[in-house]
């Protein structure tokens, strides 16, 4: 039994907008544009979502000092139960404590972001 499925696979990015039609080219789909929040409903996959990120310096591969920059938002029916789940296989959290909010961030055992987001 798994704990999460994917909910969105999220890009950082300077222009959302921008980077969402690319990608729209690519693989198709239809765009939900909220600002510096962008959705990319796909055909037949997961959607993929691309976020303004103040100061973006680009990725470059391969490369230690500036590695491939994403996150999964994973989709859960209970945040509470979840976060117990994930915490007891080795996640840390980065932005858990507002309870007031639909999702909630951790680090996986590397160290690499993801949310949990509420369905």
């Amino acid at each position: 039994m798994s704990v999460a499925k994917v909910g969105a696979v999220v890009l950082d990015c300077p222009d959302p907008r921008a980077l969402a039609g690319f990608y729209a080219g690519l693989v198709g789909g239809t765009i939900v544009d909220e600002g510096e929040w962008v959705d990319l409903k796909a055909d037949g996959g997961p959607t993929l979502a691309f976020q303004a990120a103040p100061g973006y310096v680009a990725p470059e591969w391969p490369s230690a000092d500036r590695s491939q920059q994403f996150h999964l938002d994973l989709t859960v029916e209970d945040l509470d139960a979840a976060e117990k789940e994930v915490l007891a296989l080795g996640a840390r959290p980065l932005d858990a404590d507002d309870r007031s909010r639909t999702f909630r961030v951790y680090a996986d055992p590397a160290g690499h972001p993801f949310c949990l987001c509420a369905c």
